[in-house]
């Protein structure tokens, strides 16, 4: 029987910066455990996801309010293999199970942040340069260094609420958090090892650009060690007492 995550109090530690590679050492032994069924729940949830965000005005809003929810699943198949229990397709649904409308709550306070942030930016520019970015033309070397002032600025506001993100999804699902208290515990557990995770974020961005030059089938490999390298840098930073076999 595992340990009931919900009731144990949550420890947030700073962890060296090396660390960041440990975690994806650590999210590949987690794939490797069975890399099939890692790579099946993948393909059903792009299966699900894609022709959701496709459907036109609410598809892309219903996408963002349900990725939580299968990000918390994910989790739960992580866990399950860190207890050499088995990885099934349903671990995929296991959000929908348990916590659901605060794992939902995640997406739309997500979703409404970015909003607001993009409408700071369109807010911020001149009607003739929106008209021909609505267009599709090209703007002026005036115009463009215009247009740099306020995307630099929501760049900034974008990297709080990113980090507010990683691990609400995770803290929700796995702690039985509420949407706020989830987002908080996040964003302090990324501000507090800002500098491992600029590290981690960097190799992976290497890692994907290495993966989209076959064809982008090394996507397949990649896509689920960044989630399973999640789950690995949650059980170092949040002082988790698991271990990857």
């Amino acid at each position: 029987m595992t340990e009931d995550l919900s009731i144990k109090p949550l420890e947030i530690r700073q962890v060296p910066v090396g660390n960041a590679w440990a975690w994806i050492v650590s999210g590949f032994k987690l794939f490797k455990a069975n890399p099939v069924m890692w790579i099946i729940i993948l393909l059903i949830y792009l299966a699900i996801i894609i022709p959701i965000s496709l459907v036109p005005v609410i598809g892309s809003v219903v996408s963002t309010l349900l990725a939580p929810v299968f990000a918390a699943g994910m989790m739960w198949g992580c866990r399950a293999l860190t207890h050499q229990q088995d990885l099934e397709i349903n671990h995929l649904f296991e959000g929908f199970k348990k916590n659901t409308s605060q794992l939902i709550a995640i997406g739309g306070i997500y979703m409404m942040s970015l909003l607001v942030i993009a409408v700071f930016v369109v807010l911020s520019l001149d009607k003739e340069t929106m008209d021909l970015i609505v267009k599709g033309q090209e703007l002026s070397p005036e115009q463009a260094s215009v247009m740099m002032l306020p995307i630099l600025i929501a760049m900034l506001f974008v990297m709080p609420i990113l980090m507010a993100y990683w691990y609400a999804p995770l803290l929700s699902g796995l702690h039985n958090l509420s949407a706020v208290e989830a987002m908080k515990l996040s964003f302090v557990a990324c501000l507090k090892n800002m500098v491992p995770f600029l590290l981690y974020g960097f190799i992976f961005m290497v890692l994907l650009i290495v993966a989209i030059i076959p064809f982008g089938l090394g996507l397949i490999l990649v896509v689920p060690v960044m989630m399973t390298s999640l789950y690995t840098s949650y059980v170092d930073v949040f002082n988790i007492n698991e271990s990857v076999n």
